[in-house]
């Protein structure tokens, strides 16, 4: 069966073998279309097709080509801002709702990858690591906002020694286990959703990027139209799930994210003795700092590690030697492993750090901006945008409650005020 095109990334290197959809040809109608073949985009497909919609996908490229197939695949409970904070936002009952509907994303992958036979190494477990003293102090922060706040009891504080258990590194101070987060193959979970999508009715369309839309009049009734190179598709709702690749399809969405390039590399296969001497129990860690690393074990026992990041929209020179650098910060023993991939891609930030979800009028809906949690959040906007569609929109109204602002300089000024933000933080990582 022929691949779609991907980077070279050891995801696709590895990715089970899936179908190439065809391109859209002409005109189609439909119930309902979405524009982006990602894990927000083939949730909301597929929630829909199984409830009798006809669903039609356009993805530019490939299904997963984006953020969900190059991520860090880490399933992290919460949001990217601490409870405490969103509920100063939103008030303490909103808080608590959006804190439910993030435990519920986690049972919704699991049951999804369950039901649907996705074969993605699901795997449980993950720590948050402390790098300085200073961290630990954040993760008692984090902890008391989870287990005080919202009943959440499986975190575990661990002091140097039980970090070291975690993690075969002299790097780390102490840390947080949480036995309810995780990690999976990102891409074979997308190319899952892809198939259970199809399977449920979804026509996807693939290598069709859009390159107009209409939202519909507010005040017309005027349907909703997606117009690619060689088609169109005109339905009575319209799904905005190109996230961090939305592009200028609409530059009122476009103000209120920042598309930021993360990296990634896995090395060669270290065996599982040695991949299992990193990382006992198999679980996934990120740091504290604020431009943080990340890595855990692959199912074929490699190191995968993250964390590199460019907000100015340039690769620097480097990055791979660089991203090695970071790792053997962490993993000195790895010193004679060999990079075998090198990959990166866009996710997108938001102002707050919190999803975006929203409309652009009654029949045109959107999602975008999980801020580094999307492979778990990204699944829930799907299910609640899937609700509003069907006619019950609470839950979806919840997240639209979430204040929202656009980057400050315009498309112009904003990427180098926030190269500036960043810099500061970088060096405060390094004190």
């Amino acid at each position: 069966m022929p691949k779609a095109s991907y980077l070279n990334s050891w995801y696709a290197a590895s990715a089970t073998a899936h179908p190439v959809h065809p391109p859209l040809e002409g005109e189609l109608r439909c119930d309902v279309c979405v524009v982006g073949g990602g894990y927000t985009g083939l949730t909301t497909a597929l929630e829909l097709a199984e409830r009798g919609f006809d669903v039609v996908l356009l993805e530019a490229q490939s299904c997963g080509w984006g953020a969900s197939g190059r991520n860090g695949g880490q399933i992290i409970t919460g949001y990217n801002k601490p409870m405490s904070t969103i509920a100063r936002w939103v008030g303490k009952e909103d808080a608590q709702r959006l804190w439910d509907f993030g435990e519920e994303a986690k049972d919704q992958l699991a049951e999804r990858v369950e039901r649907h036979a996705i074969a993605c190494d699901l795997t449980w477990g993950f720590a948050y690591a402390a790098v300085k003293p200073r961290h630990m102090e954040d993760i008692a922060t984090l902890e008391r906002d989870m287990r005080d706040g919202h009943g959440y009891a499986r975190t575990r504080r661990l002091d140097r020694e039980g970090m070291r258990a975690q993690v075969n590194s002299d790097l780390y101070v102490g840390g947080l286990l949480d036995e309810g987060s995780g990690h999976l193959h990102p891409l074979n979970y997308a190319l899952g959703l892809a198939r259970a999508a199809t399977a449920a009715g979804v026509r996807i369309f693939e290598t069709s990027p859009v390159t107009a839309i209409s939202s519909g009049a507010i005040d017309s009734g005027a349907d909703p139209w997606a117009r690619t190179a060689r088609g169109l598709v005109r339905a009575k709702h319209m799904v905005l799930a190109g996230n961090a690749y939305l592009g200028g399809l609409s530059p009122a969405l476009s103000r209120t994210i920042m598309p930021v390039a993360t990296y990634l590399i896995a090395t060669e296969p270290l065996g599982a003795e040695q991949a299992a001497s990193l990382i006992p129990r198999n679980i996934a860690i990120t740091d504290m700092n604020f431009a943080l690393n990340y890595f855990r074990r692959s199912a074929d026992h490699r190191l995968l590690f993250g964390g590199g990041v460019s907000y100015s929209g340039v690769d620097a020179p480097g990055l791979k030697l660089a991203m090695r650098s970071k790792m053997l910060g962490v993993f000195p023993q790895l010193r004679d492993a060999q990079v075998a991939y090198f990959w990166g891609g866009q996710v997108a930030i938001t102002m707050n750090r919190m999803p975006h979800l929203g409309r652009l009028s009654p029949t045109t809906l959107f999602a975008h901006g999980y801020s580094g949690h999307g492979v778990a959040l990204a699944g829930m906007a799907g299910r609640v945008m899937a609700e509003a569609i069907r006619g019950t929109a609470e839950r979806f109204d919840v997240f639209s409650r979430v204040p929202h602002l656009p980057f400050p300089g315009g498309r112009r000024f904003r990427t180098p005020a926030l190269v500036l933000a960043m810099l500061w933080f970088r060096l405060r990582d390094l004190l």
